[in-house]
Parts: C-alpha cells; sequence; structure tokens
C-alpha cells in the first residue's frame, strides 16, 4: 500500500463469512504462517473492530480481546480501529499502546463483509500491489477475484509458491 512501508495481510476476504473465535485463532495461525514465508518475522496482529475499546454489544471486540489474551508473546494485540493498527501516530493520538498499535503486519478483520469491502476498497481507491490465497488447505489455493488485474492474479501466483516453499 503506497504511504505504508511494509507488507500488510488481510483476513479474510473471500471464504469464511463469519469465524467464531476458534475459526478466528484458526485464521490467525494461518496469516502467521504467511507472513513468516514472506520474510516477516514475529507479524505483529490487529484483530481490527469498529473501535478500540471492548464494548458488549460488539461482539468483534470481545472476539479481539479473547485473542488478545490467549497470545503468550504479545503478538496479537485488540481490539484495535483501523487508523490505530496501522498509524503510530494515530495510536498516540488515541492514547492506544501496545505492540501491535500503529505496527500491525496481519489485519484480522471481524466477517467477510469487512474483509471484502476493505479489500475492494484499497484495490479501487489506492496504489496497492495485491494477491489472494487460501491456506489452511494441504497446499495454497491462488484466491483472485474474477476483476482482479492480471497484476494481482501473477502476485496471488507468487504468494502461492512463495508459501508453498515455506511450508517444505
Amino acid at each position: 500500500v503506497e504511504g505504508i512501508d511494509r507488507l500488510i495481510l488481510l483476513t479474510d476476504a473471500a471464504f469464511n463469512t463469519y469465524p467464531d473465535l476458534k475459526q478466528k485463532v484458526q485464521i490467525i495461525n494461518n496469516s502467521v504462517m504467511v507472513a513468516e514465508a514472506c520474510g516477516i518475522e514475529n507479524p505483529k496482529v490487529a484483530p481490527v473492530c469498529a473501535v478500540e475499546v471492548v464494548n458488549p454489544d460488539m461482539p468483534a471486540t470481545i472476539d479481539a480481546a479473547l485473542l488478545s489474551k490467549m497470545s503468550d508473546r504479545g503478538q496479537v494485540d485488540g481490539p484495535l480501529a483501523l487508523d490505530n493498527a496501522l498509524s503510530e501516530e494515530a495510536a498516540h493520538h488515541k492514547g492506544v499502546t501496545g505492540p501491535v498499535a500503529g505496527k500491525a503486519d496481519i489485519l484480522v478483520l471481524p466477517n467477510i463483509d469487512v474483509a471484502n469491502v476493505m479489500y475492494k476498497s484499497l484495490t479501487y481507491t489506492a496504489q496497492t500491489k495485491n494477491g489472494g490465497i487460501l491456506v489452511g488447505t494441504s497446499a495454497p489455493v491462488i484466491l483472485t477475484s474474477r476483476a482482479d488485474s492480471f497484476e494481482t492474479k501473477v502476485n496471488s501466483i507468487a504468494l502461492a509458491a512463495l508459501v508453498s516453499e515455506g511450508r517444505k
């Protein structure tokens, strides 16, 4: 993403519709494996929600807090709103601290609605280089939208090859 100095991974824009907590744990494990295959050591994971505080009326914030508590190494920290997951300045202005605030490598989006809209928003409104794969299978599956560019499709193939090699 232009203006961001690191690779950002999104979950799950195409397959898991409304993952429960157990599925989100697996999604995080899979996305960490992808990040590591891409050369990101100890990727920082942000369960992204509309707000950065736990709100009992917002189930995604409860899941985010539980996922953070389940992380022994401090790699998962949330809930974080998108701005304070990506921007250290935004996190500072909002008083959000922690090991992931403003430094997220992986954005765990709460459901397919949010993830798909985020993916397409980035694709059509920002200068991005995209690629999509499905993991958690015996081999990475190349997963693109019918409307994706040729470059995105090639990036998806390259990403699948990179992850496949990293799993050996």
